[in-house]
């Protein structure tokens, strides 16, 4: 069972969580959502789409013009405030390493905080176990926030994942974090050139086999427009595919751009596991 906010989310149910990034220079909307009634208006589709969750983010994962703390919440925790008035029910995360801000939004209304750099800022955890709210633990193959990955190298990069993702939830909730409210996060492209995230997707059952609820953030990433050779706006078939694998292979949360066409792709595989039933069966029954 996955516990957030007020919903719970049974072992073999696909979680969509909606990307709202409340940056003007994000790399796949160019910032049309940095301005509040367009964000509410996305996080309003989201959720009539079938998003459960809406990530706010307020920094640019890329590298970029530097954002203060004191910048990356004036971009977050009022809207967060407004999204909790609007739409009680949904699971707030906030996409943030940087515990102050953590700490402002929790009081704000999020549930969730979705820490993508790998506890680089050890005192985020803290924070998730004070309010009570989930963590999301990354591994990010000790990068630095916003910078990319080069020339790194692993024996293992599977190993070196479930090292990193395990050990951080463990750690969570020996500060008080619910363990029902964690998850993990192999980080793709975090710290990883394709090879990498490539492997981490073909050997996802093993971070599910922790036991841990699996999330992923594949949504139209560099690994996506390297192995099909695509710009940003191309890659969505690719990564539909590769949504389709992960889901197969077991991982429950899935952090996407596009929502109606990840929920009708998570609800096929579902189906065909064996863990929905079709939404109308007429064929053959006339």
């Amino acid at each position: 069972m996955l516990r957030l906010g007020r919903r719970e989310f049974d072992a073999h149910e696909p979680v969509i969580m909606a990307i709202v990034n409340r940056t003007p220079d994000s790399f796949y909307d160019q910032g049309s959502t940095f301005r509040d009634e367009p964000a509410l208006a996305r996080v309003e589709q989201a959720v009539a789409e079938g998003a459960a969750i809406i990530d706010i983010g307020g920094v640019k994962a890329g590298p970029g013009d530097e954002v203060s703390a004191e910048e990356e919440a004036r971009r977050t925790v009022g809207f967060v405030a407004e999204v909790r008035r609007r739409f009680p029910d949904v699971v707030i995360s906030v996409d943030t390493w940087r515990a102050d801000v953590g700490e402002a939004v929790c009081e704000a209304g999020a549930d969730l905080l979705n820490d993508a750099w790998g506890g680089v800022d050890p005192r985020l955890a803290e924070v998730a176990a004070r309010y009570g709210t989930g963590l999301v633990c990354t591994h990010a193959g000790g990068a630095e926030p916003r910078t990319r990955p080069h020339r790194v190298t692993y024996d293992d990069v599977m190993a070196d994942i479930l090292r990193v993702t395990v050990g951080l939830a463990e750690r969570a909730v020996a500060f008080g974090v619910p363990r029902e409210s964690v998850m993990i996060d192999p980080g793709h492209d975090f710290g990883k050139n394709t090879r990498h995230s490539l492997e981490a997707t073909r050997r996802l059952g093993e971070m599910v086999a922790t036991g841990w609820p699996v999330l992923v953030s594949l949504s139209n990433k560099d690994f996506v427009g390297e192995t099909l050779d695509k710009p940003v706006k191309e890659r969505l078939v690719g990564t539909l595919a590769t949504t389709a694998v992960s889901a197969w292979l077991g991982a429950q949360v899935y952090r996407v751009h596009e929502v109606a066409e990840t929920r009708q792709v998570l609800d096929m595989v579902a189906t065909i596991a064996g863990h929905r039933p079709p939404a109308v069966a007429r064929r053959g029954l006339a």
